[in-house]
C-alpha cells in the first residue's frame, strides 16, 4: 500500500470523523485493495472486495466524503480486518 493509501485509511480511522476526505482518495484505497469498482445508475458505485458488494454515493457537488459515509466505510474496514 502506498503512502497515500496509509495516509487515508488514517483519515478514516480518526476521531473525530472527518468530513473533509476526499473520495477520490478513498477510491484509490478500495483499488489499493484489490476491489472492483463498478458504475451503478446516477452517482453510484459498487465496490466488490471481500467477497461483497457494497454501494456507495459519490458525493456531489463537493469533493468531500460526508462524516456518515466516512464511519460506514470505516466499520466496513474494520470488520475485516483492514486498520492503519
Amino acid at each position: 500500500m502506498k503512502k497515500k493509501h496509509k495516509a487515508t485509511l488514517n483519515l478514516i480511522f480518526a476521531r473525530p470523523v472527518s468530513g473533509s476526505i476526499r473520495w477520490a482518495d478513498i477510491e484509490a484505497l478500495f483499488a489499493a485493495l484489490g476491489a472492483e469498482v463498478t458504475e451503478r445508475e446516477g452517482s453510484r458505485i459498487g465496490v466488490f472486495l471481500f467477497g461483497e458488494v457494497r454501494v456507495f454515493h459519490r458525493p456531489h457537488p463537493s469533493p468531500d466524503t460526508d462524516k456518515g459515509a466516512v464511519a460506514s466505510i470505516r466499520k466496513w474496514l474494520d470488520e475485516h480486518g483492514i486498520r492503519p
